[in-house]
Order: structure tokens, then sequence, then C-alpha cells
């Protein structure tokens, strides 16, 4: 969802159903940024980085009284059909306002999931791996590259590269910062920039994720520093 929704317009209706606490007390929200487009889902956490990068101009409640699916009360874990799609489909097609969603709640309850933000300490970047290119295997990280700008890594500089899980070093690789694959020879590692110009590191034509055993998730930390020159 972060990846994709800036390629759509304002007043776009997202509707998100991750939702392992289906039929419990947990709120149903809408969430509208404030470059106007509007979000649907559980209130579980799955905002979280729309929320930081795109700001919260208001925050409902769906009030399920009156906004859900016909005959759907005694329907306790179907809500991705019997709330979210139905309420996302008469809100993008202005059956009803964003003002009937429901209430209003202070978009500071909105719940938050806790991770690493990338951050610079001196000559190491830190980040987490939010998530793989699982069909090439290639790890993506947090980390923009506006840091890795400061740096000042040039083409071919080389780099460490450290991935730990829960604090414990999972792998640790020296490989040169390309822009493409084929800046390295096939099963060779690399670093780069992935789609949304944050680093990534991958092998040339190979699985890097699984011959290192890496996942992803808040508890994956990455590491990225320039690599020392041999004396």
């Amino acid at each position: 969802m972060y990846q994709a929704a800036n390629y759509w317009p304002q007043g776009t209706v997202f509707v998100s159903v991750i939702d392992p606490g289906v039929g419990t007390n947990r709120k149903s929200v809408v969430l509208k940024t404030k470059g106007g487009r509007y979000f649907m889902a559980p209130d579980n956490g799955l905002f979280t980085l729309i929320a930081e990068r795109d700001g919260v101009a208001e925050l409902r409640e769906i009030d399920e009284k009156v906004n859900r699916l016909a005959d759907s009360v005694e329907s306790y874990t179907f809500h991705g059909r019997d709330v979210y799609a139905y309420v996302g489909a008469r809100l993008a097609s202005g059956a009803i306002s964003y003002k009937q969603v429901g209430p209003q709640l202070p978009s500071e309850s909105m719940v938050k999931i806790a991770y690493q933000k990338p951050v610079r300490d001196g000559n190491t970047i830190r980040g987490i791996v939010p998530v793989l290119d699982v069909k090439y295997g290639n790890v993506w990280t947090n980390i923009p590259k506006s840091l890795l700008d400061e740096l000042q890594v040039k083409l071919h500089d080389t780099l460490q590269v450290r991935i730990l899980h829960k604090g414990k070093q999972v792998t640790k690789v020296t490989a040169p910062f390309e822009h493409t694959f084929g800046g390295v020879a096939k099963g060779k590692p690399l670093v780069y920039l992935n789609s949304l110009l944050d680093v990534a590191v991958a092998i040339s034509q190979g699985d890097f994720a699984a011959k290192h055993h890496v996942a992803s998730g808040v508890d994956w930390e990455v590491e990225v520093s320039k690599a020392l020159a041999a004396k």
C-alpha cells in the first residue's frame, strides 16, 4: 500500500483487509490523508507508514450500525465483504460522504506499529528489512538514497552490509554499489537502489534471501557502511 498509493489520484479509496482481530472490539476506520486519499481498514497498525509519510487530515470510525451490508449483522468473521468492501464502494461512488462514514476520532488514537526508522550513525546507516522482493530473493531495506548520499557513496564503491535478526547477526557481506544487476558477474552480490530508491541487496541471477536465510519484518535489522580499504 505504501509503495502503490502515490500512483493513484486524489479521492481514491483504498480498502485493505489484514484483520486477525476480525469480530473483536478493534475499530474499523477510514483515514483521510492530507493529499485527499482515503484508506479503510481495521485499526491495527496497517496505516503506520501511510500516516507518517502522507499525514493524517482526519480519522473516522465506521459506524457499523448504519454502514454495513444488509442482513450481515450475524456474520462476525467476514468484515472484508460485509463492512470494508461495502463501505468503500459507497464512499468511492458518492453514495455516502466521508462524514457519513461515522464519528471522528483523534488522529493520535490510531494504532501504530513500532519499527526502526532509518538513521545514520557516523559512517553506518541502520534500517530494517520491511519486505523481500520474494520472486527474485532480493532484500529490500527502508534506507533511502538520501542517507546513502550522506556517506558519499559512488558507483562501484565497496560497501559492507550486516543483516541481524533480533540483534543477532545472520550474515555479513561485502559488495559493490551498482546501478544494475549486470554490474557484477553472475552469482556475485551487489548493493543497489530499488524502485522506491531505497537500498537493496541482491545476488545477480541468484536468490540472496534464500542463500543467507534472510526474512523480513521489524525485527530484521540492516547496517550499511563503506568498507575499509585494505592496508
